[in-house]
C-alpha cells in the first residue's frame, strides 16, 4: 500500500512540475534575451563630396528585455526595449575610412503576436507592429575626423514596421525557452558637418534580429 501510495504521489509532482508554462488572459510573460542585430543596410552616396560612396553598419550583440500582455490565450502584446551601438562603415570611394561614425539605436518596438498552440509545451507564434528608433551619442570616428577634420554627425530618428516570428518552449510551470526572430524596417540620413560643409547619406537598415533567452510567466 506504502509503495502505491508513493508511486501516485510521484505521478502527481511529475504532473504538476511538467504542466505547461503557458499564459492565459491577463497574464505577463517577461523575456530576457540576448539578440544579434544584423543590418540589411542599403545606402546612398554621401554628397555631395564624395560620389560613389556608400554607407555600411555593422551587427551588433547585445542584451534584450521584453513585455508580453496576454489579451487572451492567443493573442498577446509585446513591448520590446534594448539598445545597441552600431558603426557607419566606408564603402565605395570612402572604403579608406573603415569607420565613419559610432551611434547608439535605440528602438523601442510593440508587436500584436497570435499564439497557436497555448496550452502546448512548445508555442510558435508570429507578430506585426511599430517600430520608432532613436540615434543618440553619435559621433564621428577619429579616422573620419584624419581624414577631413572636425566634423559632427547627426541621425534623423524613424518610424517603420517590424515582423516577428518566434517559439516558446517549457522548462519548468513557468519558466521557458524563447527563440525568437524579427525584421524591423529602419532607416535615417546622416547629416555631417565638416566646418560648415554638409555632407548627407540616406541609409535604409532594416535590421534582422535573432534572439534567444529565457521566459517567465508572472
Amino acid at each position: 500500500m506504502r509503495t502505491y501510495r508513493f508511486l501516485a504521489l510521484a505521478a502527481v509532482s511529475t504532473a504538476i512540475v511538467a504542466s505547461p508554462a503557458y499564459a492565459e488572459k491577463g497574464d505577463v510573460l517577461v523575456r530576457v534575451r540576448a539578440i544579434v542585430v544584423a543590418p540589411n543596410e542599403r545606402s546612398g552616396p554621401v554628397t555631395p563630396a564624395f560620389p560613389g560612396s556608400k554607407v555600411g553598419v555593422s551587427d551588433s550583440v547585445m542584451p534584450e528585455i521584453d513585455f508580453t500582455y496576454m489579451a487572451t490565450k492567443h493573442i498577446g502584446a509585446e513591448l520590446i526595449l534594448a539598445t545597441t551601438e552600431h558603426k557607419a562603415q566606408g564603402r565605395g570611394t570612402l572604403s579608406g575610412v573603415p569607420t565613419l561614425a559610432k551611434t547608439w539605436v535605440l528602438p523601442p518596438t510593440l508587436t500584436l503576436q497570435y499564439h497557436f498552440l497555448p496550452d502546448a509545451k512548445i508555442r510558435p507564434y508570429v507578430g506585426a507592429g511599430i517600430n520608432y528608433t532613436i540615434y543618440y551619442s553619435t559621433k564621428a570616428s577619429d579616422e573620419l575626423v584624419k581624414a577631413i577634420g572636425p566634423t559632427s554627425v547627426h541621425m534623423n530618428d524613424s518610424v517603420g514596421y517590424a515582423l516577428q516570428a518566434g517559439t516558446d518552449i517549457d522548462i519548468t510551470k513557468k519558466v521557458f525557452l524563447n527563440l525568437d526572430v524579427k525584421y524591423i524596417g529602419m532607416k535615417t540620413t546622416a547629416r555631417l558637418n565638416t566646418g560648415g560643409a554638409i555632407n548627407t547619406a540616406r541609409i535604409d537598415i532594416d535590421p534582422l534580429v535573432f534572439g534567444v533567452g529565457l521566459g517567465f510567466r508572472l
